[in-house]
């Protein structure tokens, strides 16, 4: 296959007719290993939403300490059908239901509480709750249940409470990972037949990055459960699907290229790999290392997500490596069928593209502008966008828990559904409450308990104040600093709103240190990828730009076609690393084979050639991309829907304009200045062929094509 005076690759080892064999079954050994050792892993619950050292999550710890800590209040709401005000005969009904929430409850059940306006009750259920969601999810189907079973005409049930609420989440989740697994394969599945035309190619990727996939499920799982890691499965599920997708993209398009010229398909698919690996392995490394950052995060949640993002992109980078390129060496040329290239094959692909490349560069200052004003005018969206859902908003999915605190809030003090807690010195307990009662907005303060030993004291707040708006973020705030102000108090305050408020910081301060992180690792990457200073600089800040321009249209598309107000906490920081990192993929996919290409023909015209060649499997990778992180909306939680939309806008804007007309653009206004200091070794003086549409006779530009044009 090889010349053998020459040094042994490892391209030729992973091609050659023994060799695709051998490294075949190496490959597929490790793997079953592999499986075989982590199979059994099981990530770690949990989805603190507060930094670990923050107030509300040390008050939690505090609160573990209290007698019956293990217990919850599940709330059951009545309300008349006609919305007319409760009658006596209504509340003697619900007096009766007692005994009934009796069998269900860990404390007696007390109420009914009527509400001032006389429209609503409600009653409170102590129930013992597990160690997650799903074991209270069981518990609450029977008790909701009974109490339908027991329900009048003309009177509205619903059970709601945190437990009730946590049990609604696990319920909307069941069978969402299989269906997102589901929906991700098909995607990818019929953007690979369009893309390769072939009955039977889109199938070898397609396996190997499913392989991927699912070791990466099992390694992941694994490293959760050994470093307590906290982590959501689906996004590290499409991270693998679209990168590996990508590359295996990446590689076979070069394969299709090099097999126009040369009859042995198995020096073509080495060449190709030899080719392919650079780029492939700087994308790679720059979205792992962008990943990696977030180790530094302090909120557990996305903490967590950069070790097993990173553990599932190198996976994926391995299988598309050293598992695909043998699969294709075995099945040969024919897994092109019916369009089988071969040396001299007259058709010609790349036209539009090129003919595209070429108007760009002809006339780059209005193609430079215009392409500027479009991410303008999507980055205006972020004007009006505000940062924070409340616990109901982020589920998209209809709960009677959410259905139940709307009836709660609406009848009651808006803050009686999710109280207040402070933890106290037990000693300065009354001037705790003295203090709290000095806040304004506080409708009632009450001591409910103490710790078997009495030195701490719990405190329930209730609200006049709706969950997480701006004056219930306040006061929280005014909490803390009244009650801190106490002597030898150590009073802490906690609850669902104080964690809300910690949560929100620790975004901010996330946000603050990840994003110039990520910068600085993507502008390494191409440093030493391009050997240069000046295309570094101009490429990290239209890729900047692009990402800011995403997220402000994807802002608006969720407040316009959703009616979702505001954006996640965690949606600006991980859509801004995502759209960054990943957009210096198919930077790097574009300009390292532009520098190639300016070597035989100058940066400009080496620019067209390289929008030719790369042009239609850029795009092919970045539909996918965006077509697999939309498929997070099959997901009940609104931050994964959000993350979905700003990203696939972003990767399709990214491939359509930015790689196709403002970096063009950008390389035909700065010439060959562009790889400052350094300037690619002109091999050869190739002249520009005169007609853009036409091939220069001498080049062969086939690759995939996604879209036609």
């Amino acid at each position: 296959m090889s010349d053998p005076a020459a040094r042994p690759r490892l391209s030729d080892a992973l091609t050659s007719r023994r060799g695709a064999w051998i490294s075949l079954g190496l490959v597929l050994l490790i793997m079953v290993l592999l499986f075989g050792a982590f199979g059994s892993a099981k990530a770690p619950g949990g989805n603190a939403q507060a930094p670990v050292g923050s107030e509300s999550t040390h008050t939690a710890e505090l609160l573990k300490k209290f007698p019956n800590a293990d217990r919850q209040s599940v709330l059951v709401v009545a309300a008349r059908n006609d919305g007319a005000t409760l009658s006596g005969a209504d509340v003697e009904h619900l007096k009766g239901l007692l005994p009934v929430l009796g069998t269900h409850a860990a404390a007696d059940p007390t109420g009914p509480i009527v509400s001032d306006d006389k429209k609503a009750a409600v009653l409170m259920t102590p129930i013992t709750v597990g160690d997650s969601n799903a074991e209270n999810a069981a518990v609450i189907k029977t008790l909701r249940a009974d109490v339908a079973a027991h329900a009048p005409d003309g009177l509205t049930f619903q059970v709601t409470g945190g437990p009730a609420f946590g049990a609604d989440v696990a319920s909307s989740f069941e069978g969402a990972d299989f269906t997102l697994l589901i929906v991700t394969i098909l995607i990818v599945a019929i953007l690979l037949i369009v893309t390769y035309r072939s009955p039977v190619l889109w199938l070898i990727p397609l396996v190997v990055v499913a392989l991927a996939d699912g070791l990466a499920g099992r390694m992941t799982a694994a490293a959760g459960s050994l470093w307590g890691l906290q982590f959501d499965s689906g996004i590290i599920s499409v991270l693998v699907f679209g990168a590996g997708t990508n590359y295996a993209l990446l590689l076979i398009s070069r394969y299709r290229e090099e097999l126009q010229l040369t009859d042995d398909h198995r020096r073509a698919l080495s060449t190709a790999w030899r080719k392919t690996v650079p780029a492939i392995v700087a994308s790679n490394v720059t979205v792992v290392l962008a990943l990696l950052t977030l180790v530094l995060a302090v909120i557990p949640g996305t903490h967590g997500l950069g070790i097993s993002s990173a553990i599932g992109l190198l996976i994926a980078l391995a299988s598309v490596l050293f598992l695909l390129p043998p699969v294709l060496a075995v099945c040969g040329r024919t897994v092109f069928w019916p369009f089988v290239p071969r040396p001299g094959d007259a058709r010609r692909q790349g036209r539009a593209w090129r003919s595209i490349a070429a108007g760009v560069v002809q006339r780059p200052v209005v193609s430079l502008l215009a392409g500027a004003a479009l991410l303008a005018v999507m980055a205006a969206g972020l004007f009006g966008t505000s940062i924070g859902l409340d616990q109901i908003e982020k589920f998209r999915v209809p709960s009677e828990s959410a259905a139940g605190l709307e009836v709660l809030s609406a009848h009651f003090p808006p803050g009686e559904a999710q109280p207040i807690l402070i933890v106290t010195d037990s000693g300065q307990a009354d001037d705790v409450v003295t203090a709290v009662k000095g806040v304004e907005g506080i409708v009632r303060v009450q001591s409910v308990g103490t710790t078997d030993n009495g030195d701490l004291t719990k405190i329930m707040v209730t609200s006049d104040y709706a969950p997480s708006t701006e004056k219930s973020l306040a006061q929280i705030t005014e909490l803390r600093t009244a009650v801190h102000a106490v002597p030898k108090a150590d009073a802490v305050v906690g609850g669902a709103v104080a964690t809300d408020v910690d949560a929100r910081a620790g975004n901010v301060q996330d946000l603050l240190l990840i994003a110039p992180l990520v910068l600085a690792v993507s502008f390494l990457v191409l440093l030493i990828l391009l050997r240069s200073l000046v295309a570094p600089v101009l490429l990290l800040l239209v890729n900047l730009a692009s990402a800011v321009a995403a997220i402000g249209a994807g802002s608006w598309l969720s407040r316009v076609l959703f009616g979702q107000h505001a954006l996640d906490l965690q949606v600006p920081l991980l859509a801004f690393l995502f759209l960054v990192a990943l957009g210096i993929d198919y930077t790097i996919f574009l300009v390292h084979r532009a520098r190639s290409e300016a070597a035989e023909r100058g940066t400009r015209q080496g620019m067209v050639e390289a929008i030719a060649h790369t042009g239609g499997v850029i795009t092919s990778a970045g539909i996918v991309l965006a077509a697999v992180f939309a498929a997070l909306g099959v997901l009940p939680l609104v931050t994964l829907g959000q993350l979905g939309l700003i990203v696939g806008v972003g990767v399709i804007v990214d491939t359509l304009v930015v790689r196709t007309v403002i970096v063009p653009a950008i390389f035909a206004l700065v010439g060959d200045r562009i790889w400052w200091p350094g300037r690619p070794r002109r091999t050869s003086q190739a002249p520009a062929p005169a007609d853009p549409d036409v091939s220069d006779p001498g080049v062969s530009d086939p690759e995939p094509v996604a879209v036609s044009s």
